[in-house]
């Protein structure tokens, strides 16, 4: 829900072709296509001017060369946008050239990341080996400016916030049913204040996350591109603290029950916990939040 019509939807629609818009967006609207987002590599994880995958012409062809890694849903994607440099781009500073490279492609592999939290959408290492790729998978201009790949990423952390807003309201849902039925002595244990309090603050974290995701997403189609990105950062971050705390606070309320597949809840504690780090993490939030929205000096 978030990468292929998120990411990977907005880019092509922004600065692909008639044909690539006409072969993607299609299936990525209705869900009948995935496209995976390959942005991550072993060296390169929230300082994206580390990519070392590498584009070189031969002929009218691209050969790409690299390693990905932390990319959700290979497995079930038919092609990924990769994000790698053109060979004659300067060291040192991010130009990125944007591929829509099939999965089935020669020289395309992965391996499964074994992680120790388990959420429905797996993680994978992504190999390039000299993967070579037609002219026209190239999305935008080679060697294009950095806009060009961060125009994903205010409706990225947007649909990042809604789907982390909708998880807390979930959980909180399934807590509130609870409490109002279970009794342990004479009352329901949702009149004791010890839980009654503690679900009504998740509830007016996780309702002022909802109000800035809204915001965001309408300063996203009025065109504000600043004012969007500084409440998408936002919404990404209230909406991802509200979740983890909401996940956790209905799990506690309901006891052993919380733990259980009949209520749903357990479940989402990865994914819950995973909002708090990807796909931009709290800390690199709030470094935007200090140097753009407040204008203090940078810090990295």
């Amino acid at each position: 829900m978030v990468v292929s019509p998120a990411i990977n939807g907005t880019i092509i629609a922004k600065f692909g072709t008639d044909d690539q818009k006409k072969r993607w967006l299609p299936g990525i609207a209705d869900g009948s296509l995935t496209m995976a987002f390959a942005i991550t590599e072993p060296d390169a994880g929230s300082n994206s001017h580390k990519i070392t995958t590498t584009a070189r012409r031969d002929g009218s062809d691209w050969i790409i060369k690299g390693q990905k890694v932390f990319i959700s849903g290979i497995d079930q994607a038919q092609a990924v946008l990769v994000v790698g440099r053109s060979e004659e781009a300067k060291t040192g500073k991010l130009r990125p050239a944007l591929f829509v490279v099939p999965t089935d492609a020669p020289g395309f592999s992965y391996t499964p990341i074994e992680m120790e939290l388990v959420s429905p959408e797996r993680q994978f290492q992504v190999f390039l080996d000299d993967v070579r790729l037609p002219a026209d998978a190239l999305v935008g201009a080679e060697d294009a400016a950095i806009a060009q790949l961060f125009a994903g990423l205010n409706p990225e952390r947007i649909m990042g916030a809604a789907s982390a807003v909708g998880m807390g309201r979930f959980a909180l849902g399934r807590a509130v049913d609870y409490v109002k039925t279970r009794k342990v002595w004479s009352t329901p244990i949702g009149a004791h204040q010890g839980l009654a309090h503690p679900l009504a603050q998740c509830h007016i974290e996780v309702e002022l996350a909802k109000l800035m995701t809204q915001k965001a997403a309408t300063l996203y189609d009025h065109g504000d591109d600043f004012g969007a990105a500084e409440a998408a950062n936002m919404a990404k971050y209230a909406a991802a603290e509200a979740s983890s705390r909401a996940v956790d606070q209905a799990v506690q309320s309901m006891g052993g029950n919380g733990l259980t597949k009949e209520y749903g809840v357990a479940a989402m504690m990865t994914s819950a916990r995973l909002a708090r780090i990807a796909p931009i993490s709290r800390e690199m939030v709030l470094n935007f939040v200090a140097q753009t929205s407040l204008g203090l000096p940078r810090s990295y």
